[in-house]
């Protein structure tokens, strides 16, 4: 297929991606590293500082995606960038000067966890005024394929790197990718059209749940919403349990878990790159509801995990299926909810999605440790592999996902739609953009942050 330009300022929303998307993998799980080799913290602490980093993080932005809303949106991505930038920053020179604390760790993690959701609910909605409509999923397919292709490579990098030059050598690379991130948001140049005007000068609460009231009206985002947060919770909820079971008790070589997790990720690769010309060839609701579908059917297999190459194989093996499916998955699903959220509330409607995943994820995870505690981690990846199963069942059905008050129809290909969605009673004339299914762009950067522990094979919560 012909590579599509989509013009020299995209070019430069991708380059910045690109420069962080790498620096995020090349830090993978850099929080809790540095907690247990640095400052020697245990099993409790490392999850304090994960689950707390996501929770107190999703808090603090809860007012923030208001305010994203009623201001352009680039100088926030760049605020953002540099805000997250100086915080990783003082890691590494506290590392130096012999002070780095626990409490250091804790403060940052949460600083960065609202500077993500922060940039990610702004370059969502700039997306929408940068890509025309019909773009929007080859530009969400080239951050999905960004995506995969950094967290193939980053993790292995950074652990190299790690152990040739100590524990905080990718936080400060990490730090140095925001910079570059915001020197090409920078270089975009360029007019933006002016924020929504607001009613009042002061925020009201009405303001902080305006986003979660358009997701739960909505009948084409709100099943898309509930399924994504329960499935991408229920993923991440078993990764850590998943490195107990394999590290610990049947045994894998640290080598051998981290290629369990890098070589499946090229199937992300793969299904990003088919999206367009899959979604082209059956439409996009089908390839949501099937995509959607089999994404799920992969996690039980991991029950059967087992000491030896034959274990190894099978995890690859299940791995690849599940991140293929969401590969493809993904673009589309963000595609779509961009097309169904109006301009004037994009930065609300993606601040409370991303809200509503962390801490979905956090607390399920808390849970299914409590679940492994008294049953083991093999049942509990168990359970959640069955119960996943089930979420299809939350997939919008029978139902095309037009752009309301568009002429395009369905954008990405599919058959011009009967009963166009017209959103909570209110005609919805989208600005047009994208955020990868994930959870503006793909922009929310899913590493690199302290999240609960994970494998580099999360389903990127869009």
């Amino acid at each position: 297929m012909r590579t599509r330009s989509l013009g020299r300022r995209f070019g430069w929303l991708w380059a910045a991606y690109a420069a962080s998307a790498f620096g995020t993998r090349f830090a993978f799980d850099a929080f809790s590293l540095i907690a247990i080799v640095a400052l020697g913290a245990g099993t409790t602490e490392v999850s304090l500082l994960a689950a707390a980093g996501l929770v107190a993080g999703a808090v603090v932005a809860l007012p923030l995606g208001p305010w994203v809303e009623f201001r352009r949106k680039r100088p926030v991505m760049i605020a953002m960038d540099l805000v997250r930038c100086v915080a990783l920053l003082t890691i590494p020179v506290t590392y130096a000067l012999g002070s780095l604390g626990f409490g250091q760790l804790l403060v940052v993690s949460v600083i960065v966890a609202a500077a993500d959701i922060t940039f990610l609910a702004a370059s969502g909605a700039f997306l929408k005024t940068l890509v025309p409509p019909e773009d929007l999923l080859v530009a969400n397919a080239r951050f999905e394929s960004t995506t995969w292709t950094a967290t193939v490579l980053g993790p292995p990098l950074g652990g190299f790197a790690v152990g040739l030059f100590g524990p905080v050598t990718t936080m400060a690379a990490d730090a140095f990718s925001y910079l570059l991130s915001a020197a090409g948001i920078r270089a975009i140049g360029g007019s933006e059209p002016p924020p929504a005007e607001r009613e009042a000068t002061r925020l009201r609460g009405r303001d902080l749940v305006e986003g979660w009231r358009f997701i739960v009206v909505h009948p084409v985002l709100r099943p898309l919403f509930l399924n994504t947060i329960v499935v991408n919770a229920l993923i991440m909820a078993t990764a850590p349990l998943l490195a107990v079971l394999m590290l610990g008790q049947l045994g894998f070589a640290p080598w051998e878990y981290a290629v369990a997790f890098a070589v499946p990720c090229l199937g992300g690769l793969v299904g990003s790159r088919l999206s367009r010309s899959v979604v082209a060839r059956f439409g996009r609701d089908r390839v949501l509801l099937v995509a959607g579908s089999l994404r799920v059917c992969w996690p039980v297999g991991l029950v059967f995990v087992h000491p030896g190459f034959s274990g190894l194989v099978l995890v690859i093996v299940v791995e690849f299926g599940l991140i293929a499916c969401i590969g493809l998955f993904n673009p589309v699903l963000t595609t779509t909810r961009l097309d169904q959220v109006p301009a004037d509330r994009a930065a609300r409607t993606l601040s409370a999605w991303a809200i509503a995943g962390k801490l979905t994820t956090a607390a399920m995870t808390a849970l299914w440790g409590l679940l492994a505690a008294v049953t083991g981690p093999r049942a509990a990846i168990g359970a959640a592999g069955v119960l996943i199963l089930a979420t299809p069942l939350l997939l919008p059905r029978n139902r095309r996902t037009a752009v309301p008050g568009s002429a395009h129809g369905d954008q990405a290909g599919g058959p011009e739609p009967r009963n166009p969605v017209v959103g909570a009673g209110e005609g919805l004339l989208p600005a047009s953009a994208r955020l990868r299914g994930g959870d503006g762009p793909r922009m929310d950067r899913d590493a690199g942050r302290p999240e609960p522990a994970r494998s580099p094979v999360e389903p990127h919560d869009p």
